[in-house]
């Protein structure tokens, strides 16, 4: 442990960067339900203090000038600083778009990002991309007139805002065509939906290396992540695949934010099921030079080591179908072949078959089969139902809190179906082990003296 501490002290001090400028910003934010709001921006983050009438005042050493994103327990908002900000705000967070108010230096340009915010969010994602195609361009088109027309008319004080948010109007057009070709069909229950031929194009010509961009627009940040990993392509059958395809794209870019914001984005690569997430993790710390990122590859990289062969398990004691608890501890002196599972997840649904097969071929050997779900507990009589309609059988556990269950997050599982393989002294045998329709898994079965 202190080895660990010893170097996450080396990873932090190591990208300590000073700050540009500090700017102020003060106000009252009042019927928040915890007396708290955060500033958060790239490599950036600070936590405020409300005192008890809702104010507060505080100086922000930043780093660059761009957005950032003001946030209670409930709202969150774009807000820009510039070296020269000097601002106060007034808000209500149980209506906070149309309560928060501006001024001071900086107040012209806030202001205005405020309205805009309420022009964009007239239409929930949800409605905006179940519409048809025609529906759907109409309105945004109108959305995007709203937010031209609201641009023409406000007498901004900072020319560099004024000049970026020109492309960041642009950016927001080509984020929603984006989204929709991707998720209409999910909205809409159309499978193999794909847009007509008059649909507009994306603007293939877009850069996406651009560092003042990344750092004023959100729409450009979901473009760049999107179109960065859209043709980033693994090997086949592994789940793990954009780090060895993506690190040298990644260390191709310019922009030192972006390579940071791609790497926070593919830290789960530092898993026990990428064969190679020791080189994985080098490569991400060389190239990051953001403290929190480093951070969290580190602690994913030795939660990863624990999870090698012959270490011992992250331990389970969750509720049984059939009445009380069961913990792992409870099952020593045999080996356990896990299951995380849940009733919502169709690959998973669709092992159910192959893995009561091996249940059979393996009755009166030395092994159990436990099932853990990660269905909600409210959906409980689902699950259970679910495992008397398929005549599951084996041990059929409900975790605790979901994809929050410790056992979940300490195995760190992202995604299900997945299968653990425990020894009989509760140490790992495989924290990757073989689904129950894969021949491989019977001959591993097979090869243990059970």
């Amino acid at each position: 442990m202190k080895n660990y501490s010893f170097l996450l002290l080396i990873v932090i001090l190591s990208s300590f960067t000073t700050p540009k400028a500090t700017i102020t910003l003060s106000g009252k934010i009042t019927n928040t339900e915890v007396k708290k709001i955060w500033i958060k921006g790239e490599s950036f983050e600070k936590e405020i203090n409300l005192k008890s009438d809702g104010t507060f005042s505080e100086k922000l050493p930043i780093e660059y000038e761009g957005i950032y994103a003001i946030e209670t327990s409930k709202n969150r908002m774009p807000i820009y600083f510039s070296k020269d900000s000097k601002m106060s705000l007034t808000a209500d967070d149980s209506n906070f778009n149309s309560t928060l108010k501006y001024t001071g230096n900086g107040s012209i340009e806030n202001q205005y990002i405020a309205k805009k915010t309420i022009i964009t969010t007239q239409i929930s994602n949800e409605e905006l991309y179940k519409l048809n195609e025609i529906d759907f361009l109409k309105k945004v088109k109108e959305i995007k007139n709203s937010i031209s027309f609201l641009y023409n008319k406000t007498k901004f004080s900072d020319s560099n805002f004024k000049e970026k948010e020109v492309e960041n109007i642009h950016y927001f057009e080509q984020i929603k065509l984006i989204h929709y070709i991707n998720v209409h069909g999910y909205y809409a229950g159309l499978n193999g939906f794909v847009v007509s031929e008059k649909f507009p194009k994306i603007d293939d010509k877009m850069d996406i290396d651009n560092e003042s961009d990344f750092l004023f627009s959100f729409e450009y940040q979901d473009i760049v992540m999107r179109k960065f990993f859209e043709n980033i392509k693994g090997d086949e059958g592994s789940f793990f695949v954009s780090a060895k395809n993506a690190i040298p794209e990644i260390k191709a870019l310019k922009s030192q934010s972006i390579k940071n914001r791609l790497i926070l984005n593919s830290v789960n690569d530092i898993n026990i099921d990428n064969a190679n997430y020791k080189n994985t993790y080098n490569e991400f710390i060389s190239i990051t030079n953001d403290p929190k990122t480093k951070e969290v590859l580190t602690t994913n990289y030795y939660n990863t080591l624990a999870l090698e062969p012959g270490k011992p398990s992250p331990t389970f004691n969750y509720e049984n179908q059939k009445g009380g608890t069961t913990s792992l501890e409870s099952l020593k002196g045999k080996y356990v072949y896990i299951d995380v599972w849940a009733t919502w997840c169709g690959p998973c649904r669709e092992e159910i078959p192959s893995l009561e097969k091996v249940k059979e071929q393996f009755q009166g050997k030395n092994i159990v089969f436990v099932s853990i779900s990660i269905d909600k507990s409210i959906d409980r009589e689902k699950w259970s139902k679910l495992i008397n309609d398929k005549n599951m059988s084996g041990i059929q556990l409900l975790a605790d809190n979901e994809w929050d269950s410790k056992f979940i997050r300490e195995y760190n599982i992202g995604g299900i179906p997945k299968f653990i393989l425990i020894d009989a002294n509760g140490n790992i045998v495989n924290a990757q082990a073989p689904k129950p329709s894969d021949p491989k898994l019977i001959e591993l079965l097979n090869s243990l003296p059970l």
